[in-house]
């Protein structure tokens, strides 16, 4: 099934300033080893019993799925992410739940900053089985999620239409081989939505996302240009090449506002991208990458 990835830039920079989105729970502890069956965990403290193998197929549509619209905020591991999600290995909400009865009302309906999700039940479900998919051990050990699973030939043919009237292969080699997207993971969210890598708690610095920049055109033919600071129906906030700030206000007036935003074009194929196309392009440009 394709799926397409449905979280715009300006949604991901929401879910990125704030948000709680799942209550955590303690590290879950099992009975010490050796302990007789049955044995009751320290009062307080809920043992999670190690759940039955999942269904393979349905944990791996549910990685698709969790990996467009939840790895920005919660990380490609689950253990959280650039958009400030937190680690769901932990959370008692995702714990106590079985087949996504107890996800899948905060995944429809949001909570705090995180947005809705226009997800079926089924895909929800899906995503609830990959959670779980998720081994106790795996609560505190590294991550072994693998990424690089696409075709890196077909990421190069998808690359050539799409990217090449803004990228060039040198270009996007020089990109890929920055040290801070030796992580595939990151190598991933930073090509989707640059500036937005780094890995929450993994030691890589973000590489910044080139600035909006605005022109007003006064009704006099003044031009005032800068880097876009806000902008509403009523005034645009902008800071000058000098350092000034400054307020114009737009409503009622002549003033003709021009914005430029360098990552539009990213934000645009958000809405056309594949799953098989995010990991083909991700094998390609780590391809690039190597040394």
């Amino acid at each position: 099934m394709k799926i397409r990835l449905i979280v715009a830039g300006a949604l991901l920079i929401t879910a990125a300033l704030r948000g709680v989105l799942f209550a955590e729970a303690p590290e879950p502890q099992r009975p010490p080893s050796g302990a007789p069956a049955g044995t009751t965990p320290p009062f307080g403290v809920v043992a999670y019993p190690p759940r039955a193998p999942g269904d393979p197929a349905a944990i791996e549509r549910g990685k698709s799925q969790y990996g467009v619209n939840c790895t920005f905020c919660h990380g490609a591991d689950t253990r959280g992410g650039d958009g400030g999600g937190p680690n769901l290995l932990r959370s008692a909400l995702v714990l106590d739940d079985q087949k996504g009865e107890l996800i899948g009302p905060t995944i429809r309906d949001g909570r705090g900053s995180m947005p809705r999700f226009q997800l079926s039940p089924e895909q929800i479900a899906d995503i609830a089985e990959f959670l779980h998919s998720f081994t106790v051990e795996s609560r505190s050990g590294p991550s072994k999620i693998n990424i690089l699973v696409g075709d890196a030939k077909q990421g190069e043919a998808f690359v050539a239409q799409k990217c090449a009237s803004c990228h060039t292969t040198a270009a996007l080699s020089t990109f890929a081989a920055r040290p801070q997207l030796r992580d595939p993971i990151v190598l991933q969210q930073m090509w989707l939505m640059p500036g937005s890598g780094g890995g929450r708690g993994g030691g890589n610095t973000p590489v910044p996302a080139p600035p909006i920049t605005v022109t007003v055109t006064m009704p006099a033919g003044e031009k005032i240009e800068g880097t876009l600071e806000r902008m509403d129906d009523f005034v645009v906030t902008l800071t000058q090449a000098d350092g000034r700030r400054r307020t114009i206000r737009t409503v009622g007036t002549a003033a003709k506002v021009e914005v430029r935003d360098p990552l539009q074009p990213h934000k645009d194929l958000l809405k056309v991208y594949s799953d098989s196309d995010i990991h083909n392009v991700t094998a390609y440009l780590a391809s690039l990458g190597k040394p």
